[in-house]
């Protein structure tokens, strides 16, 4: 006993002691484990709220109204929905969550007149019958859409200001219509002319600032709803009519940019959009450096090439911005001074502004139809020439670019923060060595755009409705099939529509042996553009890595800045929400997505050092079910009928009919032998029988024109049915299908 308590004493002198390598790793793991459980809780918290915000809005209709009074003369009753995989509230939902795009001021939206708009006869823009003019899909105020707007028009929530934005439905949700009854088609593709929408907005705004009475009633009208806000909850955006008339001349000044800065010779016209060129000058305009931004007030030159600016104009208009990036405010108070004709500013024309701008930017000329959504989560490589991989975060990058491209607040400044040196977004960006950082702080939603994406996994392609458009020949869909297998089932695989676990291979095709409109798929690896901060890292590609040049590809620049937003936190949220919202937009792309890395399959031309993106020269290939409704046709919508695709471009001689002979050929002979050169679009009235829209007999003034003679424009290739395209792996075309076959064919294309 007395050595025990000599022991004890011992001890007790000497302090107390040393925790063992047990008790540490102990303390250290119960540590980690209420970390994680305080990031946790609240994670699945915000989930939890967010599934069941998600099924809120049960609308039996899911919003959709009838209209009678289209100027394309396609009125119809309230749309019906087939079966594709969601339940009401599911596809409201999607028409009506945001993703981070800020268009104008909401309150803008709901108070801006049409151009022609007067006191004695107020027009909205909101107006249903102005929308329908664009062709967006018309709704009812419901719990999620309470102002009654079309589809894919939401509020966006920025740093506590509100914004009219759009999100993924706006574009990727179809209507067709068929003796007055209408079919709402979930993640088909729009009719929408958005490049019409945003030159009407301009014009609308532009004749709001100009005429006193229009201006005074808009102010009043937005400084009521400011009271009202004022009355809930406290807060308001515009105290004045200075406020509001301000933020007017600046909203309208920016759409005007985009608007001058993305103009083509092209008419885009409805149903499609140059998405890549809008995206690509987006992130030139706002990556932009000050020195490169000399650089390009240097080539500023008149006719005779006289340069336009002296260095102390260039000195002067430059003064003061950001050397690491000028950023919005920065790019605008470039514009500013270089129209101000004081002694040190140049005093420049719109049209020397629009000169600047064709050296800053790229053309915006290679318009494409809307791409269909069903299967795209199950699809390795996306996009009309595959230019995004869909594994691990590729899908996300995906969506990020497109927000980028549509009207993203873009807050993109030198980063100052202590941390820049270790912040992920400059190094997943490429910057991690540089003196100097971007931070790249935008409106653009991650969170939502992970559970966007998460929903359309369940998103299936839809069937056609017999009930509707009529019954399917099985026998002749039986002899078509045929022919599908014969010359179409190389590159258009078949699938099981509602396979949970299906994986979609993209066959590409270089253009040289598809031979359709190579302008999109050039303009993909050919458009360059001043790379500002991003110039000088480096950049992972399938054959190795490259050094970014100061003037490189804009898919580069894209790459790297679409990482960057990627990697920053949203700073509208506190740090813990922040923190877990990152967590789930990351654990989302790698745990729930199941698609992994692979290479690309078809024939096309493969990656080389020299050429590390030669592989975009393509256009792919995906499995047809839904493709019915998903009209017009070819990657630029170029051929209004599915029944057309099946012709030849051009006509071949008579006595070169494959139908010559044929006891049936008499009831096939005086129908139409070619692709149209030219067609109308607009209607959604559905021809049945050749499968797309009705192209004539519509009010043509409603619609656009669509000449396949123009650049960008073309209808060739994809000859397959007539004899004229080369399958996949094969280098002699097949016979040319005769009207017949064509029909047999067609039939079974309605049964996918």
């Amino acid at each position: 006993m007395k050595q025990a308590i000599q022991r004890e004493y011992q001890q007790l002198r000497q302090g107390p002691r040393e925790l063992g390598w047990g008790s540490w790793s102990k303390a250290l793991c119960w540590l980690l484990l209420l970390v994680l459980v305080a990031f946790m809780v609240p994670t699945l918290l915000i989930l939890a709220a967010g599934k069941l915000y998600q099924h809120a809005d049960r609308d039996p209709d899911r919003g959709a109204i009838g209209y009678a009074l289209t100027g394309f003369g396609d009125g119809h009753d309230i749309p019906e929905y087939l079966d594709q995989g969601w339940e009401r509230a599911e596809s409201l939902w999607f028409y009506n969550v945001t993703q981070g795009t800020n268009i104008i001021p909401w309150d803008f939206f709901l108070e801006l007149e049409q151009e022609n708009s007067s006191a004695t006869q107020i027009r909205y823009f909101r107006s249903n019958a102005n929308l329908d003019s664009f062709r967006y899909l018309l709704q009812k105020p419901t719990l999620f859409n309470p102002e009654g707007l079309p589809v894919g028009f939401v509020k966006d929530t920025y740093k506590r200001r509100e914004y009219l934005g759009f999100n993924c439905a706006t574009c990727h949700t179809g209507q067709i219509v068929y003796r007055k009854q209408a079919l709402r088609i979930d993640g088909g593709p729009a009719m929408a002319d958005l490049d019409g929408f945003l030159w009407a907005m301009q014009g609308a705004m532009e004749a709001t600032l100009e005429d006193t009475a229009k201006l005074q009633r808009f102010s009043d009208a937005v400084l009521a709803r400011n009271d009202w806000k004022r009355a809930l909850w406290g807060g308001r955006d515009y105290l004045s009519d200075t406020d509001v008339i301000d933020d007017l001349k600046l909203w309208t000044e920016r759409l005007r940019q985009y608007n001058r800065i993305n103009k083509s010779q092209l008419n885009y016209g409805y149903a499609r959009l140059d998405a890549f060129g809008r995206i690509y000058n987006r992130v030139l305009q706002h990556v932009l450096n000050k020195q490169q931004a000399a650089e390009a007030l240097r080539l500023l030159s008149d006719q005779q090439g006289r340069s336009l600016l002296t260095e102390q104009h260039i000195k002067s208009v430059l003064d003061g911005l950001n050397e690491t990036v000028l950023g919005r405010q920065g790019f605008e108070l470039m514009l500013g001074r270089l129209r101000q004709s004081e002694p040190t500013y140049p005093g420049l024309s719109e049209q020397q502004i629009d000169t600047l701008f064709t050296i800053l930017f790229n053309e915006a000329n290679a318009p494409v139809s809307y791409p269909y959504l069903w299967d795209v989560a199950h699809t390795d490589y996306v996009q009309w020439n595959g230019l995004q991989a869909n594994a691990g975060v590729g899908a996300l990058g995906r969506n990020t670019g497109q927000v980028i491209g549509v009207f993203a607040s873009l807050d993109w400044q030198e980063d100052h923060s202590w941390f820049r040196n270790w912040n992920l977004a400059a190094k997943i960006s490429g910057q991690s060595a540089k003196r100097h950082k971007i931070d790249f702080d935008s409106s653009v939603n991650g969170v939502n755009l992970s559970r966007m994406e998460g929903h359309l996994k369940n998103l299936l392609s839809p069937e056609w409705p017999e009930h509707l458009l009529g019954v399917i020949d099985q026998e002749l869909a039986a002899r078509g099939k045929v022919h599908y297998l014969k010359y179409c089932a190389s590159c258009h695989e078949t699938i099981q529509r509602d396979d949970w676990n299906r994986k979609i291979t993209s066959k590409l095709l270089r253009l040289d042996k598809l031979g359709t409109d190579p302008t999109m798929a050039n303009n993909a690896t050919q458009y360059a553009g001043r790379a500002g901060n991003i110039g000088q890292t480096y950049q992972g590609t399938d054959v190795g890595q490259v050094i970014v040049g100061n003037t490189a590809p804009v898919r580069q620049i894209l790459s790297s800045v679409t990482a960057g937003v990627i990697g920053t936190a949203d700073r509208d949220k506190g740090i813990v929400r922040r923190i877990a919202d990152q967590a789930y937009m990351l654990g989302a792309s790698f745990f729930k997505n199941d698609l992994q890395p692979s290479i690309k399959s078809g024939d096309y031309e493969p990656d080389t050092t020299a050429d590390p993106y030669a592989s975009l020269r393509a256009y792919k290939a995906r499995p047809l079910n839904g493709i019915w409704a998903t009209a017009p046709y070819l990657h630029n919508g170029s051929v209004p009928t599915l029944y057309d695709l099946l012709l030849p471009v051009e006509a071949r001689p008579v006595d070169d009919d494959p139908c010559k002979g044929d006891a049936t050929h008499h009831e096939y002979k005086h129908e139409r032998n070619t692709r149209p050169e030219r067609f109308w679009v607009g209607s959604r009235e559905f021809d049945p029988v050749k499968v797309g829209f009705v192209s004539d007999g519509y009010p043509q003034e409603s619609g656009s024109l669509f000449d396949t003679r123009l650049v960008g424009n073309s209808n060739r290739g994809h000859e397959y049915a007539a004899g004229r395209s080369t399958p996949l792996h094969s280098d002699t075309p097949l016979p040319q299908l005769c009207a017949k076959q064509r029909w047999e064919l067609l039939e079974f294309l309605k049964t996918l």
